[in-house]
């Protein structure tokens, strides 16, 4: 093998793995069986860049609802119903581990938000 087709080889293997990591980041119809559930405290809620809003708990994690303003929630209900209590978070898994983006949220029985299909 000369070294020009070993170069070629290398780039696109390269270009391979960086396509399918990529990939791996878009979060794209989340269901149940693929996300970690996580209860966690919250102790801030905050608007985020693009309209998402984010949660902090009581730890140094951060958690987002990606556009969560434009889909009908807004921060003044987040805030009386959820601040500074225990809610359950699905947060998809991905390539490289999980994701802060949250699929759903629950406090309770009460799912406040979710991105799940019914079906």
């Amino acid at each position: 093998m000369n070294k020009r087709t070993l170069i070629l080889a290398l780039t696109i293997t390269l270009l391979f793995t960086v396509f399918l990591s990529l990939h791996s980041c878009i979060i794209n119809n989340p269901q149940p069986e693929e996300c970690e559930i996580k209860t966690v405290k919250i102790t801030d809620i905050t608007e985020g860049p693009g309209f998402d809003i984010v949660f902090n708990d009581d730890s140094v994690d951060r958690f987002y609802i990606n556009r969560g303003l434009e889909n009908g929630l807004n921060l003044e209900s987040l805030n009386a119903n959820i601040l500074n209590k225990t809610v359950t978070l699905h947060l998809p898994k991905l390539f490289y581990g999980t994701s802060n983006h949250i699929a759903q949220l629950a406090i309770d029985d009460e799912i406040i938000f979710t991105e799940f299909s019914s079906n």
